[in-house]
């Protein structure tokens, strides 16, 4: 049970008009946090406000692009001025232009950056400055994506931002403990509008929006349920209870939760004066090359 665990806490949330985001938003107001509501849409983000205040929640929308600075400055001055402080920054706000790299263009791919890496980029810079004026901690949690941990075929711009995103928190981490601002990565998978989009998901998802459960294959092996079996990592992460988690890439979906590995090196040999190209090419067939990874996540067939 969350409720009252963010008492008196006061978050931002980008992108919180529909989905993921939404589901953050409501999860960390009904368990006493006020919430900054943010997106581009404004019927979307005046929805959430609602949805989180006819519960009994504390909600206020700002309309704005995430990406530039300018954005991030009035997100933080919004929660400062409404509510008085700053203790949670969830950076969610995304979009997709999916391409393969060769039909990719640099206005698609530029979007893509901007709002994911940038956007992350810009709003917890600016929620890192406040959180450490006030001296009382904080927390940055980043969203990250199995994209970015594994790859993804026609995602060229998405699973790099992704990527850099949960580096991003690896980095901060670091930078942020001596504040006591935690930051950490959440790698979400969920039944959404953007996963109807693959067709082995198509009828699945129309199941779930009439109201079916979701089969356990589905919850398990795939890690898909709906948004709000991602949220309470967000409230966990949010809470005074993890103040000892950090710089960690944390997955949830459906039923599994995952903890991620940092890249780390499989295996090494030394070449008394260094390496030739056949030398390596050796090492490679004998030793190396049976411990290659491949790329891009995979999943067992639905029944």
């Amino acid at each position: 049970m969350s409720a009252g665990l963010l008492d008196g806490r006061v978050a931002v949330v980008t992108g919180s008009g529909r989905g993921l985001g939404r589901a953050y938003a409501q999860a960390l107001a009904a368990a006493g946090a006020a919430v900054v509501v943010n997106d581009v849409d404004a019927d979307a983000a005046a929805e959430t406000v609602w949805l989180i205040t006819a519960a009994g929640g504390r909600a206020v929308a700002v309309v704005a692009p995430v990406g530039p600075s300018a954005t991030a400055d009035l997100l933080v001055q919004t929660a400062q001025e409404t509510y008085g402080r700053l203790d949670i920054m969830v950076t969610n706000a995304g979009v997709l232009r999916d391409r393969v790299l060769w039909k990719t263009d640099d206005d698609d791919f530029d979007l893509v950056v901007e709002t994911h890496l940038r956007g992350t980029f810009s709003c917890a810079k600016a929620a890192a400055a406040v959180m450490r004026e006030q001296g009382e901690g904080g927390r940055i949690i980043v969203i990250g994506s199995p994209a970015g941990q594994f790859g993804s075929f026609g995602q060229t711009a998405y699973s790099a931002v992704k990527a850099g995103i949960v580096a991003f928190a690896r980095t901060w981490s670091l930078e942020l403990a001596r504040a006591g601002i935690t930051v950490n990565a959440v790698i979400p998978t969920a039944l959404t509008a953007m996963t109807a989009t693959m067709p082995i998901y198509q009828e699945v998802y129309a199941r779930f929006l009439d109201g079916d459960p979701l089969p356990a294959q589905v919850r398990q092996a795939h890690a898909l349920g709906g948004p709000e079996d991602v949220a309470p990592l967000v409230v966990w992460l949010a809470s005074e209870r993890s103040a000892e988690v950090t710089g960690q890439a944390i997955g949830i979906g459906g039923d599994k939760l995952t903890l991620y590995s940092h890249p780390a090196e499989l295996m090494a040999e030394y070449a008394d004066g260094g390496w030739t190209a056949e030398t390596i090419e050796d090492a490679w067939l004998s030793r190396f090359g049976a411990h290659a990874q491949p790329s891009g996540a995979s999943f067992p067939p639905l029944d």
